[in-house]
């Protein structure tokens, strides 16, 4: 077998060629790593193989994690790691500036909105907190897509292939939770180091009732906006407090959206037979050579083929329709009325709306952590046709009719009525008429029987 590198291979066998100053290690594999594959096949477990290599002694603490498909502790481990060099907690009078900004924007609200307010406390969150504060809901959200990931991949694998990996399919469930782990640690420190606020990613993403400002985030947002730091602090308070608003008084909003993510999660399968097909080519030495499965470099020629990425399915499609809809819905109120709210009262909100929109064309927050987790790719022109059936609702019907479209998910605007805004307006219109028509009719036969019966 070839050379591999950083020690991985099987161990030599030869005890003239191992080095004394390695500890009994071969001179060809310094940090112990062939006993991996070697220690297993001669029998041992992988929790004494790996208690054995001082390499992997934090790696063995990770697969222990018992705690669900997504390592959480490497998660927040990882993504707080990579906030610390830039880390500022936020000061006291950054509490008390968020404070009163979201205070003030609250009470602009009250003009434009019969939702009532929907914060109980306000916070100003370093980085560092966000994550930490956070890691709750993100868990609700990403757990059950990574475990139904896991169990497709296991599933999937003919079982002749899971017998010649032996013993390394036992921890391959727990390496899983480690990957996920990483990855989403270090999604989260990315998110961290951009979120404005905690529905920036267009989930309430806080403990309920709390309003909250990323100060240090809100800093660098400001840089060349020409614009005075309060006013795109309370400009960004606004849209906190419309959308923890709307997530407070729409009881089914947060269900329904992480719903459509567990939805598009249940979707995920595996083509077993495609799998089996080039395992079997894999194993007889097609894909640049065959597959052995003590040699890691094998493995990762399997696994970087593509071969056991689940295709998309169209009930999966269909979730992230849904998906992509209700957070366009979610934006695009908050928009508008954000817009009504601050359009006579903040001079620089027309540049700062403008900021906002060019934000997520370019793949702000919402856009970047659906297209990881979910690889949904939230369009603008989504976000735009919901703001114009919320603009036009209250132009045409009033605030009130507009809010109470949010009373049911029935009621909301779908996919196909995002494609003709305008007409799903006129058709409210329409509908209130019947509507009153119908209970007209309904008083002149009350009126009728009473008369008949007098």
């Amino acid at each position: 077998m070839s050379d591999v590198p950083f020690g991985f291979g099987p161990p030599d066998r030869d005890p003239e060629r191992r080095d004394p100053n390695q500890g009994g290690n071969p001179a060809g594999d310094p940090f112990g790593l062939g006993a991996l594959f070697g220690g297993m096949a001669g029998g041992g477990s992988p929790e004494d193989v790996l208690g054995k290599m001082p390499l992997f002694a934090e790696l063995q603490k990770l697969m222990n994690w018992s705690g669900g498909p997504v390592n959480w502790d490497l998660a927040r481990q990882g993504a707080i790691s990579s906030l610390a060099a830039g880390h500022q907690p936020a000061s006291d009078a950054e509490r008390s500036a968020a404070a009163e900004s979201l205070r003030l924007a609250d009470l602009w609200l009250d003009q434009v909105t019969e939702l009532p307010s929907g914060i109980e406390r306000t916070a100003a969150w370093s980085r560092v907190e966000w994550v930490e504060k956070t890691l709750p809901a993100w868990g609700a959200l990403i757990d059950p897509l990574a475990e139904r990931v896991v169990a497709a991949m296991t599933s999937a694998l003919p079982q002749e292939a899971a017998m010649s990996f032996g013993p390394i399919a036992g921890i391959m469930g727990r390496m899983g939770g480690v990957m996920f782990g990483a990855q989403v640690g270090q999604a989260l420190g990315k998110l961290a180091e951009e979120v404005l606020t905690s529905t920036d990613v267009g989930l309430p993403l806080a403990p309920a009732g709390t309003g909250v400002l990323v100060p240090q985030n809100l800093a660098s947002f400001a840089e060349g906006l020409d614009r005075p730091a309060d006013e795109v602090r309370l400009f960004v308070a606004l849209r906190e407090a419309a959308s923890q608003r709307l997530f407070a008084h729409v009881p089914w909003l947060r269900q329904q959206l992480q719903d459509a993510v567990h939805a598009y999660a249940r979707g995920i399968t595996i083509d077993r037979e495609a799998i089996e097909r080039g395992i079997n080519e894999a194993m007889s030495g097609g894909m640049g050579g065959g597959l052995d499965p003590s040699d890691p470099e094998s493995i990762q020629r399997l696994l970087s083929s593509g071969l056991l990425e689940p295709a998309e399915t169209p009930e999966q499609q269909m979730a992230l329709r849904r998906l992509e809809t209700l957070l366009a819905l979610v934006e695009g109120w908050v928009d508008v009325v954000v817009a009504a709210a601050a359009a006579d009262r903040l001079p620089g909100h027309g540049a700062l709306a403008e900021t906002m929109r060019r934000r997520r064309a370019s793949g702000g927050p919402a856009e970047q952590t659906f297209a990881t987790l979910v690889g949904l790719q939230l369009r603008p022109r989504r976000l735009r046709d919901a703001a114009t059936v919320w603009g036009a609702m209250a132009q045409q019907h009033g605030s009130d009719a507009r809010d109470a479209l949010w009373s049911h998910p029935d009621l909301l605007p779908t996919s196909d009525d995002l494609d003709e805004p305008m007409d799903f307006v006129a058709r409210q219109g329409l509908d209130d008429e019947l509507a009153q028509l119908t209970a007209d009719d309904a008083r002149r036969d009350d009126d009728d029987e009473d008369s008949a019966s007098g």
